[in-house]
């Protein structure tokens, strides 16, 4: 039999730099999940917004927020995975944390850092790809801005999910749309994109759009885009093996190496 992943991603407005709230508003709508999952997915810098203000709102990586996702992990014996603001060794960055149900965990680094936003003046970019092994999934997480390079998310690893967490603004929502599709049919792999809704501090609207696609292109979500929502959906290996085998386009993928 071959392997199933259960996926749950959280569409959700978020309080504006407050981590407590954000924690316990996330403590709630994990309560509500009815079903078994495998894997639940928070959008991107979930217990503040998209802030600048890392100086006030940086946590460590032993600090409360990570310790909340490992204390969450294991009561319900999922893995949780979402971004947030970290200090580490004098600088900021934009992290994402991949808790296992076992209270280990992974971490990945924002290698595109929104220049639009100044966010390359207070955050450190990462210099890494992370690719996590979980229950017979090779899982490739990125972050919001990662998503218009699509070199650096090129499929050369055989991943078979590629998993975006963002704050998406609805001014540029058609390019979040179309570009989550892109990266799916690109690398063959499904992909997921969970982003916010709601208003944040400094006034920008977010509709949400959060999407999962397979390895075709076709959606397989089927949530209202611009609302709160919580909803669960089963990736299958069998479906990513089968379409490679039988069409076979990363075989003529181009081969290069990044610097």
């Amino acid at each position: 039999m071959k392997e199933k992943l259960s996926v749950t991603s959280i569409q959700s407005h978020l309080h504006w730099e407050n981590p407590v709230a954000n924690r316990k508003l996330f403590s709630e709508k994990f309560n509500s999940i009815s079903e078994k999952t495998d894997l639940i997915v928070l959008p991107e810098m979930f217990t503040t917004g998209f802030s600048m203000h890392a100086e006030r709102l940086s946590e460590e990586t032993n600090g409360p927020t990570v310790q909340w996702m490992i204390a969450e992990a294991k009561k319900h014996n999922t893995a949780i995975t979402g971004s947030l603001i970290i200090s580490e060794a004098g600088n900021y960055y934009n992290r994402l944390f991949f808790v296992f149900p076992d209270s280990s965990f992974t971490s990945y680094d924002k290698r595109h850092t929104f220049t639009l936003a100044g966010e390359d003046k207070v955050y450190s970019a990462g210099v890494e790809k992370c690719i996590i092994n979980y229950k017979g999934f090779k899982i490739c997480p990125l972050i919001c801005y990662d998503l218009r390079f699509p070199v650096w998310a090129r499929n050369t690893e055989a991943y078979d999910v590629l998993l975006y967490v963002a704050n998406w603004p609805v001014k540029r929502i058609v390019a979040w749309d179309t570009l989550l599709k892109a990266r799916a049919i690109e690398n063959m792999s499904y992909c997921i994109g969970v982003n916010r809704v709601g208003l944040d501090g400094n006034g920008h609207e977010y509709v949400g759009h959060s999407a999962v696609y397979d390895v075709l292109g076709a959606q397989i979500s089927t949530p209202d885009f611009e609302k709160e929502f919580v909803e669960t959906v089963i990736l299958e290996k069998e479906h990513i093996l089968s379409n490679r085998e039988h069409l076979q386009f990363l075989n003529d993928r181009d081969t290069f190496s990044l610097t």
